[in-house]
């Protein structure tokens, strides 16, 4: 059985353990306090930083290769796409998504002074985002895709993060609603996750 460590209200725990719910499989998640983590993380992980995939002899850190590798070993329901051109392209918009959105939740999880100026950066990035929602159900079309896992803990956590999005954006929120209402997402949240939306 895979055993996931997993930070409770940790955004890159919660895409894990939305991919391990959507497959549908036999694990085991293991929550881990944030703020009081065990010891036998840091060994697992140099990085000492949760989530952490355990499956018999593998050891996986970080979401996005953790979630591959679910994906290549349980290939149903299929979240990257099957073709070697769309998937470099998943994988491009996977950095893209790391590197203008994700990279900045830190300073608004720790309150840092660039806080405000990371909310504001998010939210940009966001709005630039809603357009696409008028044409396509999912960021890779009309599939549900790891895209979609990697940006729903962020899109839950909007209220959490204080990033207010206008209007404008009302596109990007139908999306939201969408992976929302999933079973997998509706199953991966924790208690605490539970209480971060309004």
């Amino acid at each position: 059985m895979m055993n996931l460590y997993s930070g409770t209200t940790c955004p890159f725990s919660h895409r894990c353990r939305i991919v391990l719910y959507e497959k549908q499989m036999d694990f085991q998640v293991i929550d881990v306090d944030l703020f009081n983590k065990p010891e036998d993380i840091a060994i697992i992980n140099p990085y000492n930083r949760v989530p952490v995939l355990v499956d018999r002899d593998l050891v996986l850190y970080e979401s996005n290769i953790i979630n591959e590798y679910i994906d290549e070993r349980f290939p149903h329901p299929q979240l990257m796409p099957p073709d070697p051109q769309t998937r470099a392209k998943a994988r491009q918009l996977l950095f893209t998504m790391e590197h203008e959105l994700f990279s900045y939740i830190d300073a608004v999880e720790k309150n840092l002074k660039s806080a405000d100026k990371a909310r504001m950066h998010m939210r940009d990035r966001l709005i630039e985002l809603a357009p696409m929602f008028n044409k396509q159900k999912f960021l890779l079309g009309e599939d549900f895709s790891m895209l979609d896992v990697a940006i729903a803990p962020l899109l839950w956590r909007l209220d959490h993060y204080a990033i207010e999005l206008p209007k404008t954006a009302a596109p990007l929120m139908k999306y939201a609603e969408r992976i929302f209402s999933r079973q997998g997402f509706i199953d991966a949240l924790t208690p605490t996750e539970k209480m971060m939306r309004r």
